[in-house]
Parts: C-alpha cells; sequence; structure tokens
C-alpha cells in the first residue's frame, strides 16, 4: 500500500505532544504519524533516585528524546521506586548498578543525571567527569565554596555538556518575567528586587539529610539558591554583601534523628546589596499552609510582579499572574503565563520538561545554554553568607567570604 505523506511543520509536534496526552490508541501503528512515538536518540543514568531522581526519571522519558537506561543508588526502597517511575512511559527494564563508578562508566550510555544529597555531588561529579560524558547535576551544586568552585573549574574545563539543575528558570512565570524585563527591558534598568516563599516544612528524605545543615548547607542554600539564582540574574552583577536574619519558629524544633538534633532554619530575611548598585531582599517562611512565591522588580521605568500560588481551597485562584504597570509610559498589563497541565505538573518534585529540553539540545547541537556551573557557584555564594550571617548577627562581605576560600581572585 502507497502510503500517505505528511508534513510535520509545526513545531508543536517536535516534542511528542500527542503521545503525552494519551492519543496513540486512536489507531494502529500502521496509521500512526502525528501520533506516533519517536526512538529516543540518548540514554541516560540517574546517580541518586529519591524524590528528585525519580522525577528526572518521569521527566526524561516524558520529554521523548532520552530515554533512563540505568540507576544507581545504595537504598533499596528508592531503586523499587525508580523502577516505578521509568515503568510509566517506559516498558524497558532499568539497569542497576552495584557502584557509583560502574553507573558512570558504561559505554552504553550517553548522560549523567546527579540527583544524589546535597554533601555527595562534588564525589558524584569527580566520578562523572573522568566519564566524559554529559552531565546534568542538582542544585545547590555544592554545599561549600570550595567545592562549588571546584565544581565549577571542572564544568568550565568540559568538553561535554555540563547543566545544572537551576530550574526555576524554565517556569512559566520566571520565563515570562525574564523576557520583559531583560529581553523587552519593559520596565528599564532594575533597581530593587523583592522576593518571598511561602511554604510547608521540608519533607522527609532517606537519611533525613535535609533536616541537618552540614549535609544540605541550611535551609538558605538547600532550598533558596535557586532564588538567589534567579536575584543575581535579573540584578546582572556580582553581590557585594548579604545581610540575614533567620531562626527555627516551628519546623523540626524537637527533631532528632541517630541522636542529632535538627539545625535548620525555617524561616529567614536576606538583604542583598550587588556591585552595580541594585539591592534585593528574599523572604521565607517554612510553615505556611500553601505553596506560594513571589518576585517584584522595580525599574527607572516601571515595575513587573510575578507570582504563583497552590493552595487547598475549594474556590477558583489564579495559579500564576504577571502584573506590569508602566504609568504613562506603556500600556499596563496583566497576564496568566502557563505551560499545557502535563508541562506543568511533569515538575512538581525538582526536575521541569524544559531544562531537559535544553539539556537535550544542548547536546545535539553542542550548545551550552542555561545557567552555567558559575551561576550555580554564585547562588551558594549568596546562599553560604546568608547563613553566616544569621550566625554572627552581622552583613557578610562578600570578598571577605571569598578571601576565606582561599578564591581571592573572584
Amino acid at each position: 500500500k502507497k502510503k500517505i505523506k505528511m508534513s510535520k511543520k509545526n513545531e508543536f509536534w517536535s516534542r511528542d505532544f500527542s503521545s503525552r496526552y494519551n492519543h496513540m490508541n486512536l489507531v494502529s501503528d500502521k496509521d500512526k504519524y502525528l501520533c506516533s512515538d519517536s526512538s529516543p536518540k540518548y540514554k541516560f543514568n540517574v546517580i541518586g533516585v529519591g524524590t528528585m531522581g525519580q522525577e528526572h526519571i518521569r521527566v526524561t522519558n516524558f520529554e521523548g528524546n532520552a530515554t533512563i537506561h540505568g540507576v544507581y543508588d545504595p537504598e533499596p526502597l528508592s531503586i523499587e521506586n525508580a523502577k516505578i517511575a521509568n515503568a510509566i512511559h517506559n516498558k524497558n527494564p532499568l539497569k542497576i548498578y552495584s557502584s557509583l563508578e560502574e553507573a558512570c562508566l558504561d559505554s552504553d550510555v550517553d548522560g549523567l543525571i546527579i540527583a544524589t544529597p546535597n554533601f555527595m555531588h562534588i564525589e558524584s561529579v569527580k566520578a562523572a567527569a573522568k566519564s566524559g560524558k554529559h552531565i546534568l547535576v542538582e542544585k545547590p551544586i555544592a554545599t561549600s565554596i570550595s567545592d562549588a568552585y571546584e565544581i565549577a573549574q571542572i564544568a568550565n574545563n568540559y568538553d561535554g555538556i555540563f547543566q545544572v539543575g537551576l530550574q526555576y528558570r524554565y517556569k512559566a512565570i520566571y520565563t515570562e518575567a525574564i523576557h520583559e524585563a531583560l529581553v523587552r527591558k519593559t520596565i528599564g534598568d532594575i533597581k530593587t528586587i523583592n522576593m518571598i516563599e511561602h511554604r510547608m516544612a521540608f519533607l522527609d528524605k532517606v537519611g533525613q539529610w535535609n533536616k541537618f545543615s552540614k549535609y544540605s548547607g541550611g535551609t538558605l542554600v538547600e532550598k533558596c539558591c535557586h532564588y538567589f539564582d534567579l536575584i543575581n540574574l535579573f540584578a546582572n552583577s556580582k553581590p557585594k554583601s548579604v545581610y540575614a536574619s533567620g531562626s527555627m519558629a516551628v519546623n523540626f524544633k524537637d527533631f532528632e534523628y541517630e541522636k542529632n538534633k535538627s539545625d535548620i532554619l525555617d524561616n529567614a530575611m536576606v538583604i542583598i546589596e550587588y556591585e552595580n548598585g541594585v539591592r534585593a531582599s528574599f523572604g521565607i517562611a517554612m510553615f505556611a499552609p500553601m505553596f506560594y512565591e513571589e518576585i517584584i522588580l522595580c525599574g527607572n521605568l516601571g515595575r513587573l510582579s510575578a507570582s504563583e500560588n497552590q493552595d487547598f481551597l475549594p474556590g477558583k485562584t489564579l495559579k500564576s499572574k504577571i502584573e506590569i504597570f508602566g504609568g504613562e509610559t506603556y500600556p499596563s498589563r496583566s497576564i496568566t503565563p502557563s505551560f499545557p497541565v502535563a508541562i506543568e505538573e511533569s515538575g512538581h518534585s525538582g526536575a521541569t520538561f524544559f531544562e531537559h529540553v535544553h539539556f537535550v539540545d544542548n547536546i545535539e547541537n553542542n550548545t551550552k545554554n542555561g545557567p552555567t556551573a558559575m551561576d550555580a557557584f554564585w547562588s551558594v555564594v549568596v546562599g553560604i553568607a546568608a547563613e553566616n550571617s544569621v550566625v554572627s548577627g552581622k552583613p557578610v562581605k562578600i570578598k571577605n567570604l571569598l578571601k576565606q576560600a582561599g578564591l581571592d581572585e573572584l
């Protein structure tokens, strides 16, 4: 039989949109074109398959241009959950590795996704870099300034793609805010940045590592580095000084694990001064019965506010919103940026669809778009400066902090 030829000219179909929305069974395989599955071009291994690693498995398979070949994690329950996560979109069984080195050096694999606990990133990256494979490492890139800088230097001299999971740059509200503020320059020169996050407490993790600063880097590193990355991006400058105040007011005050008491902050206020004169503030409260975040940018030509809300109320509320106020300079407007439901819901545990799109595209085109390892380094610097300021009660000068880490040249 002569096959009818059609053209997939519309980029809309380029990521197998139809297969994600369960149109695959409408016709037999011989009659599929728009709804056909393309063969994944790349194979990835995931190192660390807790909550975040499992999300990377789902999103990799969901994105469609790569598949998960195997996983490494010493926790048996995490391995079993990884198998379940993989089975949602992938019929092939996972290969289970017995060591980090074995998972990194498998010649059948094109890329490695590192989602180990924060304090293990340095060890995981060093092992992964020996393979020469493409690397996607989760945020925060490390829990100390020296480790973060060492990883940044590995990335800077790396022949393969080295991408960091600062996924907040890919959320709909921030994608639009970046375009409006930095590309269109709608509000002119940004002068002040204010950001908040109100949410519930940290979830349980294997070994409860996220309840202890020595493993997580502290709340202002572990939880807030992607916010500091956004603030750094909009400030378009290096941080000069950081002052912070915070406490453990509600969460985990009586929590102990293996005779160690939790020491992480559940609220904080942070003020950042930049070398170019931009000032920023960040506030977090982790005992609110909702998930709410907002950034407000004020420039010499206007104001931009971007917010996202997820609560548990029955009434209808906007999940996302951007408001742009231009006074008499240009028309003010309010928009509700969003992606299709399946994409929006694919990233609630850390990984996002579009960071995986960028990872695959960077591999395919040998480009390095997206946040760099040095961007990740500076986000950790701000977080560590804030943690230190909370302890000392004094502002922390970034040049002094870098000098203590032996990085005077920065």
